[in-house]
């Protein structure tokens, strides 16, 4: 049965670390909304088929949608997040641990939006939490089987982005050779906008998950159990995460918009929508199989695929080697902070423990 909200406010006020929890949540998953929604409707936008405002808007509606309509689905990505670490022991350490994965996530998420590069909160969210139960159990808290989809997903959602662009754009250009230009555009616009949706749909159904896992291991931990129910996401839960989502894409959206789906690759509305199938598919087969993977991974990946399908000069490289640059560096660097964090945030916790008792025990005596 899913947690209701009074239980989760009752919980929370038998142990306030779970206030913090849920708002770092809200924090990392509007980081999200800001850095990697942006990508689903790059394209429509970059291509003139639906303005930046309406874009965004249908962004954040289908957020929503796909976050609660995956989870009845399939939550594949969810027990990928919750078996890939191991946070037992003591869960009050855990608890600070998980909470040092969200704040470098979150840290990491600003300076990329600072910059206008797509970064992947998803990456940086489960390389937080990687460092995270590091610091709390050694390298027993990483389970290889699991972080294993995490490399599969990285590797597959850049591999088939970037050909199923170059493909799809092939198959358009030879289907469509001696359609009108004018009737084809008339079209591919309609296209597109159908593909934003489902990439926004596909975005919430990916990122949604991811969130709400750590939410809910969150509440596990301060039930002293380290392992939560991947098949019990409240309502309430799936709300907060969508309007997270969609309150980051419409205050700081249009730095990723512009940086994505503007500077990289001038892209005409076929292009558009030769992109778009390859996002779709690729998301769409990750969610069903459990890969966590970045929508800004495979959206970027796609868009270099169309554009070196004609010239690999039309692809501004200098704005993709940094977009690279700053995914190779998102495992190492939330990494390294979600561990110092967390090493950080539990001896904080012990000394005030033991400042604690000596006073408990003269009050005592």
């Amino acid at each position: 049965m899913a947690l209701s909200f009074v239980d989760f406010i009752s919980q929370a006020m038998a142990q306030p670390s779970l206030f913090v929890i849920l708002i770092l949540v809200i924090g990392v998953t509007a980081v999200s909304g800001a850095t990697d929604a942006p990508n689903a409707i790059a394209t429509v936008v970059s291509t003139r088929c639906l303005k930046p405002s309406v874009a965004i808007g249908l962004a954040a509606v289908f957020n929503f949608v796909g976050l609660v309509g995956m989870t009845y689905i399939s939550t594949a990505v969810a027990k990928t997040m919750f078996g890939m670490v191991d946070f037992s022991g003591n869960t009050d350490a855990a608890l600070y641990a998980l909470m040092a994965a969200m704040i470098g996530s979150i840290l990491w998420g600003i300076f990329c939006w600072f910059f206008g590069i797509p970064c992947s909160k998803s990456h940086s969210l489960i390389a937080g939490v990687t460092g995270g139960a590091i610091a709390l159990n050694g390298l027993a808290g990483v389970v290889p089987a699991e972080w294993a989809k995490v490399i599969y997903g990285m590797v597959f959602s850049l591999v088939a982005g970037f050909f199923l662009g170059w493909l799809f754009v092939k198959v358009i250009e030879k289907a469509c050779a001696h359609v009108n230009r004018q009737a084809a555009n008339h079209a591919f616009t309609g296209i597109q906008d159908v593909c934003a949706v489902a990439l926004s749909f596909l975005h919430g159904a990916q990122d949604g998950q991811k969130f709400m896992s750590i939410a809910m291991l969150g509440v596990a931990l301060s039930f002293g159990n380290p392992t939560p129910d991947s098949n019990g996401f409240p309502m309430w839960l799936m709300i907060i995460c969508s309007l997270a989502i969609s309150l980051g894409t419409i205050v700081g959206g249009k730095r990723i918009i512009k940086s994505v789906g503007m500077d990289m690759v001038k892209l005409e509305k076929y292009q558009g929508v030769a992109a778009n199938f390859s996002t779709t598919f690729t998301l769409l087969f990750a969610s069903l199989t459990g890969m966590p993977v970045s929508t800004g991974h495979c959206n970027t990946s796609a868009i270099m695929g169309v554009g070196a399908s004609k010239s690999f000069k039309r692809v501004n490289w200098g704005i993709a080697r940094n977009m690279v640059l700053a995914w190779v560096l998102t495992f190492p660097a939330c990494g390294l902070i979600g561990f110092l964090l967390a090493h950080l945030f539990m001896m904080s916790a012990s000394c005030t423990k033991r400042h604690i008792a000596p006073r408990r025990t003269r009050t005592l005596l």
